[in-house]
């Protein structure tokens, strides 16, 4: 099973949205470390100077009184300025924040050779940026001056992120997905209309052609599929006039061969010659019928299906055969062609009433699909046979008699009436006994 989404859609919002967020969380990573060595680096050389300039100062003075009033002076909430006897050594693992400011203290103070020593605490709360150490610097009296940086709490620090920041990167990372997201269904809808209109054109030859506009490759596209209906249309046109020209054209001399048979004396041959006769015109007139059932011209109404099959249950009791109406829940008014679905049902339960003597008709409603499903307790139709019966004249009943196995067409007409409402038609032998034939036709018809 796929996680992706079945709609292209779906799929160019998925890309687009992984894709935006990793550049954003790129980006974001990035600006952090950038401006978390900008900040370093403006904290290393600031605090350096500071360093500098008051050992400068401290060694203009007279005495180490005079010091200690200034050192009073110098010290602040973050660093702490203090006079200091003792040395010390400096440590050899240090922060990369203490490294740097060591190396702009040894530049500074390297001319007056200066002894510099500076120590580190580590601290076992949340990392800061600018770590606790102590830096001594050696006097030119031979005292040392310390300076303690006492660091601030994770919250105050300069490197925390401030909640503007990240509302603006998500005001800025949904306006580009909100603007992808439109351009998405620019580009998709196109297809979306193709997909449609291809659907339609399976329905009604003569569906609206599509619009000619859009981007280049769309308006080939729909060039394209124009072109292909109108040359699907003339070809479908142009064979329903040359069978109907055959059929006005065998008219004539079929009535001509009747009526020179009816004056042969001999009764036999009369009766074989007219019975090839009738099967010609029998033929000729289910062509005709197959035909008119590719073309469909009727338009679409509402239909009421219970009511539909209520008047046939009528119309074969009428004719001595047995029909089972099985409905479940009430059918909403049905969009169809009523004359064409009536004429597919008709079909369908003839074409059961020559193997059975009793057929059911059951409705079943599913979201998206009616099915109306004809059962009958006949012998059934062999399983390596139940996709040919759909084939035009292909009989089942392989003999020449006309009222056992009729012409062929009955199921082909009906599959191409279910078709043409955006339905289908198909065939399966019961486990008991006879042949169940179901019409799936959806259940909104555009």
């Amino acid at each position: 099973m796929s996680i992706l989404p079945s709609s292209l859609f779906g799929r160019l919002v998925i890309v687009l949205l992984i894709g935006l967020m990793l550049a954003q969380v790129l980006s974001m990573l990035i600006f952090f470390k950038d401006r978390h060595q900008q900040i370093s680096h403006v904290q290393e050389t600031h605090l350096a100077q500071r360093i500098i300039e008051i050992v400068h100062v401290l060694d203009s003075l007279a005495n180490s009184k005079e010091q200690e009033k200034f050192l009073s002076v110098l010290s602040t909430m973050r660093l702490r300025v203090f006079l200091d006897t003792t040395e010390c050594r400096s440590q050899t693992k240090l922060s990369p924040f203490v490294i740097a400011l060591k190396k702009i203290l040894q530049q500074h103070l390297l001319q007056h050779k200066r002894l510099l020593c500076i120590i580190e605490y580590k601290t076992a709360t949340s990392p800061v940026l600018i770590p606790h150490f102590i830096v001594k610097i050696a006097l030119q009296k031979n005292d040392w001056i310390g300076f303690e940086h006492i660091p601030l709490i994770k919250h105050e620090q300069g490197l925390t992120t401030s909640w503007r920041l990240f509302l603006t990167l998500a005001v800025l990372l949904l306006i580009v997905l909100t603007l992808s997201l439109l351009a998405v269904r620019w580009l998709t809808q196109p297809l979306a209309f193709l997909a449609e209109a291809a659907e339609q054109l399976g329905r009604d030859i003569k569906h609206a052609p599509l619009p000619e506009k859009g981007p280049r490759e769309v308006r080939r596209a729909a060039y394209a599929f124009n072109t292909m209906q109108r040359r699907l249309r003339r070809y479908l046109e142009d064979r329903t006039r040359i069978l109907i020209a055959i059929s006005h054209d065998l008219k004539t001399p079929i009535t001509r061969l009747r009526l020179r048979v009816e004056q042969l004396d001999d009764e036999k041959i009369r009766a074989s010659f007219l019975k090839d006769l009738d099967e010609m015109q029998t033929m000729t007139a289910a062509t005709l019928d197959f035909m008119r059932g590719l073309e469909n011209q009727e338009d679409i109404q509402l239909l009421d299906i219970s009511a539909l099959l209520d008047s046939l249950q009528a119309d074969y009791e009428d004719m001595g055969i047995l029909v089972t109406i099985q409905e479940g829940a009430p059918i909403p008014p049905y969009p169809a062609r009523p004359l064409a679905l009536k004429r597919c049902l008709v079909n369908i339960i003839d074409n059961a009433h020559k193997y059975a003597t009793h057929i059911v008709v059951t409705l079943k409603t599913q979201p998206k699909q009616l099915h109306i499903i004809i059962t009958d307790e006949g012998p059934g139709i062999p399983e390596e046979v139940l996709g040919m019966v759909f084939e035009p004249f292909y009989r089942v009943e392989t003999s020449r008699n006309r009222a056992t196995g009729g012409t062929g067409l009955g199921l082909s007409i009906a599959r191409n009436i279910a078709r043409a409402h955006g339905g289908d038609i198909t065939l399966r032998n019961r486990h008991n006994k006879g042949l169940a034939v179901m019409l799936s036709l959806p259940l909104s018809l555009e």
